[in-house]
Parts: structure tokens; sequence; C-alpha cells
């Protein structure tokens, strides 16, 4: 099993949630964070005059699924043909534990 996570504009989250859906990927985690890459944020109009700052820190979301193996790449060209910025971090898991059923590993996603 594999957990991706990938960092994402708010804008691109519907969008990748719906392809997921067509793959049958349901269960998918979405958390409001906030950061800063390597670029800088763009800047904002602080009051009614001329007057700009550049935030340190923007809004993004991070989406969070966890696949078998065997879906590991669909996913990652779902998100990266969906958004054209941010990143996408692989994890590899022992072990799954559905609290309800007690079913595990791939049944239990």
């Amino acid at each position: 099993m594999i957990r991706i996570d990938a960092i994402v504009p708010q804008n691109d989250v519907r969008a990748i949630s719906d392809a997921l859906k067509k793959i049958n990927i349901g269960g998918i985690t979405i958390m409001k964070v906030k950061g800063r890459g390597k670029t800088a944020a763009p800047a904002l109009h602080a009051a009614k005059g001329t007057e700009t700052f550049i935030p340190e820190f923007t809004d993004k979301y991070i989406l969070t699924v966890i696949v078998e193996d065997k879906d590991e790449n669909e996913v990652v060209n779902i998100v990266r043909s969906n958004t054209k910025i941010g990143k996408i971090f692989m994890y590899a898991l022992s072990r799954a534990v559905d609290i309800a059923t007690g079913a595990e590993n791939e049944k239990a996603i």
C-alpha cells in the first residue's frame, strides 16, 4: 500500500477529487495548510492606496489518498494532469486496519 500526499492550490482540489472518483479511489482526506515554497507569493494590495505586501505563507491544500501499489502511477498522473504547481510525496505503508470491521491492508482501504 502507498500513501500519496499532494500539495496543491485550492482551485485544483475539486478536479483532482472528481478524477480520482472516476477510477474508484473514493477515500480522500483534504487538509488546508499554509506554507512557503521556492517562489515568492504574489503581492497583495494592503489597503485602498497603492501599498502592497508579499505574504510569507500562502494557503495550500494537502490531498491524502491510500492506494494499492498498482494504482500509484495512475494517481500521480491524475494529480499531475489536474494541477500545474505543487508537490507529490509517496510513502510505503506496512499495515492498515479498518476500525469498524477489523479488515486489514488492501481490504481496509
